[in-house]
Formats: C-alpha cells, structure tokens, sequence
C-alpha cells in the first residue's frame, strides 16, 4: 500500500503501526523493585514531565489519526500507560479520553485499553472508563505473599488487597465490560499453583503470565543447577491448565500454541506494531528496551515534528518488524523459531553485541515448547484461540473441567489487537432472530460450563465420593460422554436449588449421572443410587418405580442395566434386545428422524416452570404427543428454515404441562433449563410450531444473557407493552419482544403463502408486528439497555423492517 501521509525522510516503505502506548502519567503510587521503568538501566523518566500536556495528547491523537486514514487503518489500539495513569485523576483522564475519541472517530475504530496497578480504581473511575469503552488490565502477581514480593508501597506496605478490590469493583455487572485481563510477573520463590489458582479465583477474561525482564548483562535469577526453571514453573501452571479444560485464555501458552504470537510481542515471528508516546510527545520505541541501557527506547522524534511513518522507519523500530530475517544466525537456525520468534527483543541485549543474541530465556522457551507440545492431542485440538472467553468464574480445581467456549463477556486484556469477531457473530446470528449450529454450540458449550460450575459448588459443600470418582475419571478418559450427560435440561435446575439449600440436600443427583455417564461411555461400572419418591431416576434414560428403599445398587453392562434394589434385582435393556421390566419407564422420542428431542415426562426436576406439568404420560397420550411435535418441526422448516435449524440446533426437551381447558395454548420456558421448553398437549400442529419458536427464542436470549449484559443492571425503568396490561421491567419487555419478532416471522411466512388461512395469518401478523416494533421503539428510547443491548435491539428492528418490505 502506498503511503499517502506526506512524511519526510527517506522513501523507504512505510509498514503501518496500529498500536500506541500513550505514557499519560511518568510517576507511581507503589515502588515495585521489578519495575523497567524505574528500576532498570534506562533512567530518562527522570527528565520527562510528571503528566502528559493537553497539547501533547493532542498533537498524539492527531498524529495517530493521520497516521491511520492514510493507510486506510480499519482500527487502531491506544493503551494508557504510565508511571500510573490513574494518578491523572478523573478531570485528566476524561480530557485525554475525550481527546482521543475526538480525533480518531467517527471514520476509524478506537480501541482503547489501560494498564493499572489498580490502587486507585473506584466507582466513579470505573463509570468513566466504562463510558468511554476503555478496557482495563490489572497488575497482580498471585495470593498476598507473591504479591508483596514486589508489587508494594514506598513505605513498604502491601498493595494486594488495593488490587483485588479494584478486580471486584471490575466483575461487578455494571463494569465487568471494561475488565480486560491480569499481568502477573514471573518470580520463582512463588508456588506456581497457588499464583494460578489466586489469578482464577479474580475470573479475568484473559491472564498474561510474563517473564521478569533481564539481558545477557543482567541474567534472570536461576537456582544453582536447574537448567530451565522458567519453564519448570511455568509448566505446572501448564499442566494443571490443560487438566482444568483451559478455564481462563492464558495469552503465552496459546501464543506458543498457535506460533503466531498471539497478539504479544514476547513470542512469535509476527512483526512488531507498537511505538510509545512519552509524557514529553517523544515518540519511542517499545518501552521494556529500558532494562538494555540509558536511552534505549529513544528515537530523538517527537509527535510535533515528525509524522508516525518517520517514527516506524527508525532502525530500532523497523528490526522489529523484519521477522525471521531481524534475529541473529543462531535463531534463524533454530527448528522452533517461528513459534519463539527469538524471544522479546530486549531479552537479547548484550553488550559487545547489541541486539544480535537469541533471548536470555532461549533455553527456557525451547523447554516450555516442548511441554506445550506434550499436552495430549486431542487437548491441543481442543486449545482455546485468541478471544476466546474464559469459564465462569470458579471453573478450575477438581472434577470434571470446564470446556473451551468461544465469545467472552469482555474483550481481550490490554495489548491485544482486536476484540474477538466471534462476538460480533453471534450477536449478529441470535439477533437476526434465528442462530445457526454454530451459535447454538456457543450458547449451549456456556450453559455447559455454567453447570460444570455448580457442580464443583456442590461438590465442595458435599465431598466427595465414589460417584464423584466415577464422574470424574469418565471425565478424563470420555469427556464427550460427561458433557452430554451434564447438559441434559434439568441438572442445573437441580443444583441450582440445592445450593440454594445450603443445608442438607434432599438428594445427591451425582450417583445418577455417573451411571448415565458410563452408559453413554460403555464403561462397566457399579453405582449406588438415591431413591426419590419411591423411583430410581437416571436423567435422559428413565425412571424404575422400586417402592420406600432409600438406594439402589446399579451395575452398568453392555446393552442394558442390572440394578437391584433390597432384595429385588431386575435387568433394564437399553438396546431394546430384551423385555422391559415393570416399572420402567424410558424417556420417549417423538418420531422424528435425526433430532434429539425427547418427550420429558418422568424426571422430577422438570417441574420448574411456575406452573404444573402434566404426570407421567400413558402410551397414547405420548404417542400423540410425539406426533404433533413431528409435524409442528416439519410446519416450522416450512414456514421459517432458519427457525428449524435453530430448534434442530439447540432443543433437547419439551416438557408435557397440565391440561387447562381455560387455557389451551401454554407454554414456558425455565432459564435455568436451556435446552428445553415445556407446552400444552395439542393436537394442532400449527399451533404447536408457533409455540415452540416462541419459547426457543427466551431459551436462546436467556443463554445469551449469560455471556452478555443486555440490559443496564442498575435500571428501574419499566416499559409499557402491547401484550401485557402492566408495564414490564426492560429484561421482561426485551424477551417479549425477541419472541414476538419470532412470531411475526412465522405469520409473514403464512400470511404470503398460498394457504386457505393467509388472510387469518395477516391479522395475525400485523398484530405480532406492530407489538414487537413498538417494543423495540420503546426499548431504545428508554436509556437502560448497555451499548451491546442497543446493538441486539437495533438489528431487531432491522429485521422487523425487512418483513415490512417484503409484505409492501
């Protein structure tokens, strides 16, 4: 790409930069004896202004502006850094913000992030950097003792407890969309598990696990006779990582993964796209270059004179940039290079020789490479990528461990180039109104791991046992099998209401999953199982009616189950090669060929709708059941495919409600319980398919809410609907109205279709229309929907406008 910024200098080729670094405050709050900055050979901080100019950030923001609509940028990325930049208080940052945000948009996407030690975070900072969509990184380096080693008062006193207040301000509802990540530097006097688990327990979207910055002049401390014990300690947290099912993103473990560096200049061939901005506007180069020498990062330019292009085309700018061909002849020799990439650039400082040195950590990275690389394969297959979003908080530990889910709640930690696309998509899919296989997978791997969750909840408050084992082990050795077993609809609605308990369960549930677990694995096992309400219930398998004993010995076996209870032993075939005993009763499937929908008429968490659900079905009523749901799914791919896919994708069960003959047409749908919904007995099968896109459109946003903050949690706002007679809080008018835009759809379909009903379907749908666009009208005039709800709600209307023209 021609360069069209008018620079000075020589002709040579201008190779973009995107990413800044603005040292908006040079000073500190805490006297951190690692810190480059201050502790390091460099020491120019000295002479540089305690706080950046207005005039200076000014000059910045419109040399970073220029710089990107001349290379037609799509985005840049500015990280507020310091010193402290929350010492410039919140009149300076709100100048700063403001300043930036001015120059740089409408026309080219501000990324903006900021690095903190977090000491003086508060509310009123975390609504301003929340207005102005600042990402936030914390520094924290493990529990109080590995904290303290370094990271602490001039007076010497402890910062942890500044640190983690300022994490839990930033999980809280209202900010958890500005918390980016944790920067926690190496020391190996800290135990590595107990750093890992103290970073987990703050549920950061992402960690960044750095190597203390050290030269060939100045080495990294190393035990007498431990050759790599870089490596050694960050391959416990690697392990355990990968063992846990990679809970949390860990940027330097996914970089060496992956070998393209993964957003970070500490590994990897990826050219270098950063320059630093100091307090004075000098332009300079990547600021860790202070621990080299006295001037290292400088470039003797300024954002006053000289134009970013002549920032990017100075020599220790552009060798950065050159890959492969910027390292020394022994890393360009090296077989693991394009994963190393030689190491950060100011590890390989030497005197004598510069820069042209492998790393000073070369031989631990050729060691931590080969642990990454002896994870099993099947858990490297399953690596979770950039952007991808970490598990609830609490994910890790024992027991079963908690999947990789794609699309975080927050955006990647500080540095990063780019909020995650993944995102975008499925907000994009879900507010369409539909959600294809891909989305749905998104929202039921996080359910998934929301239950997994729970489950080490109630695991902790119950010990363990020899189902908790059994689990556990099927865990490791048959994930699939455990993940199937622990997304069935109603085993979070039972752990939600025991933890509720938080006094004796009523009944372990576990001992039953276990054995539906080595089912589905074919593993032979034997289980003692509760018994609840005179019934031995194994979710997604059935119920046996065994009569007032307490528990049932259950034996797995290929083909079937053994279980005796007192002294009665009866074999259940699950392979259909033999006779049913009395009492059992299966799960139904209606018969519809290649979907996993069951008729759920015997497990007893499915009474979780608010109202009553019918009794166990006889053999005709389910029958008939099945019947109307076969041909409700087939008149839902006729009227919206898109619908089908989506009901194809995600719905596992329905639910049989009681009879009402006030109330014919009902149906509901449990947050807790996604994956299911529950309806009326009907034999109209049109009826059928508009109630069950309804209630998948509140299972799909309910999910959705999971992962993302809609609506203002701090909102009373109450908005007035078409359907109801009281105003509903935003939440409730939000997922009336995402149903109801299901709805219209279905009734455009019949309403334009050649069918004797197309003049009844266009009442219908004129109704259904008008409703849900007010809603949406009302929904984004009321202020109390976040910036990714105004986002949803707009592509709503987008979509309520498409059908508007397509009728005429």
């Amino acid at each position: 790409m021609a360069c069209r910024c008018g620079a000075a200098g020589p002709a040579a080729p201008c190779r973009p930069i995107s990413q800044y670094v603005l040292k908006v405050h040079s000073r500190c709050d805490l006297s951190c004896d690692h810190c480059y900055v201050y502790q390091e050979a460099d020491q120019t901080w000295r002479d540089k202004p305690v706080r950046m100019a207005a005039s200076t950030v000014r000059a910045a923001a419109a040399r970073i502006a220029e710089h990107a609509r001349a290379h037609d940028l799509p985005a840049v990325h500015v990280v507020l850094h310091g010193g402290e930049p929350l010492l410039l208080g919140p009149a300076g940052l709100r100048e700063v913000l403001a300043e930036l945000r001015a120059a740089l948009t409408p026309g080219v996407v501000l990324d903006l992030r900021m690095q903190t030690n977090g000491v003086l975070l508060d509310e009123e900072l975390c609504r301003l950097l929340v207005a102005y969509e600042v990402k936030i990184g914390v520094s924290l380096d493990g529990d109080r003792a590995a904290n303290d080693r370094h990271r602490i008062f001039a007076h010497g006193g402890s910062s942890h407890a500044h640190a983690r207040r300022a994490l839990a301000l930033l999980r809280r509802p209202e900010f958890r969309g500005s918390y980016a990540g944790i920067l926690c530097t190496i020391d190996l006097r800290n135990d590595p598990d107990q750093v890992y688990s103290a970073l987990l327990a703050e549920a950061p979207p992402r960690i960044d696990l750095l190597l203390p910055h050290a030269t060939w002049d100045r080495p990294p401390r190393r035990p007498p006779g431990v050759a790599t014990p870089y490596a050694d300690w960050l391959g416990r947290i690697h392990r355990r990582w990968v063992d846990d099912g990679r809970p949390v993103p860990i940027r330097l473990f996914e970089a060496l993964t992956s070998g393209a560096g993964g957003g970070t200049e500490a590994v990897g061939l990826a050219p270098a796209d950063l320059l630093v901005v100091e307090t004075d506007g000098s332009w300079e180069q990547v600021d860790s270059l202070k621990v080299a020498f006295h001037g290292a990062a400088g470039t003797d330019l300024d954002v006053f004179a000289h134009p970013v292009d002549e920032a990017a085309r100075h020599p220790g700018v552009a060798i950065r940039q050159e890959g492969l061909a910027g390292l020394c002849a022994t890393c360009r020799a090296c077989p693991v290079v394009s994963r190393c990439g030689g190491g950060l650039y100011p590890h390989r400082w030497r005197t004598g020789t510069g820069f042209d040195n492998p790393s000073v950590y070369c031989a631990d990275l050729q060691a931590l490479i080969a642990i990454v690389d002896s994870a099993p394969a099947s858990d490297r297959a399953g690596a979770r990528r950039p952007g991808d979003a970490p598990a609830p908080a609490g994910a890790g530990g024992r027991g079963p461990r908690s999947p990789g889910i794609p699309v975080p709640r927050s955006a990647e930690s500080v540095g990063d180039r780019a909020v995650d696309p993944a995102a975008d998509r499925l907000l994009a899919e879900i507010a369409g109104g539909h959600g294809g296989p891909w989305a749905l997978d998104v929202l039921a791997q996080t359910q998934l791991s929301i239950t997994r969750v729970l489950l080490e909840t109630w695991r902790d408050i119950t010990g363990g046992s020899a189902a908790w084992e059994l689990l556990a082990e099927l865990d490791a050795t048959a994930g699939d099998a455990v993940g199937a077993v622990l997304a069935h609809p109603f085993v979070r609605p039972w752990l939600v209401r025991q933890l509720a308990r938080r006094g004796t369960p009523d009944v372990d549930l576990v001992p039953a999953l276990a054995v539906v677990a080595a089912v589905r694995a074919g593993v032979e096992a034997v289980v003692e199982v509760p018994v609840r309400g005179g019934a031995l219930v194994l979710p997604a398998l059935g119920r046996l009616t065994v009569g007032d004993e307490r528990a049932g010995e259950v034996r797995t076996a290929p083909g079937g189950l053994h279980i005796r209870v007192g002294s009665v032993s009866r074999t259940v075939p699950l392979d259909g090669a033999g006779p049913t005993p009395t009492g059992w009763q299966p799960v139904r499937r209606p018969p519809i060929a290649d979907a996993m929908i069951t008729i759920e008429d015997v497990d007893p968490e499915r009474n979780c709708y608010g109202q009553p659900v019918a009794p166990t079905l006889d053999d005709d009523a389910a029958d008939a059941l099945g019947a109307t749901l076969a041909l409700a799914r087939l008149a839902v791919h006729r009227d919206v495919p898109a619908h089908g896919v989506a009901l194809d994708a995600g719905l596992r069960a329905v639910v049989p409600l009681a009879p009402d003959r006030l109330a014919p047409w009902r149906s509901a749908t449990a947050r807790q319980a996604f994956g299911a919904i529950a309806v009326a007995e009907m034999s109209d099968a049109d009826a059928m398919a508009v109630l069950l896109v309804h209630e998948w459109q509140h299972g799909k946003l309910g999910a959705l809410m999971d992962l993302y903050d809609l609506v203002d949690p701090g909102s009373s706002v109450r908005i007035p609907v078409a359907w109801r007679p009281d105003p509903r809080p935003v939440e409730g008018a939000l997922q009336g109205a995402y149903a109801h835009l299901a709805v219209t759809e279905v009734w455009h379909a019949r309403a334009t279709a050649d069918r004797p009903d197309a003049q009844v379907a266009r009442g219908h749908l004129v109704r259904y229309r008008d409703w849900t666009r007010e809603a949406v009208e009302a929904l984004l005039g009321a202020g109390a929907l976040t910036d990714l709800g105004e986002r949803f709600v707009g592509r709503m209307g987008h979509v309520l406008e498409e059908l508007r023209a397509d009728q005429g």
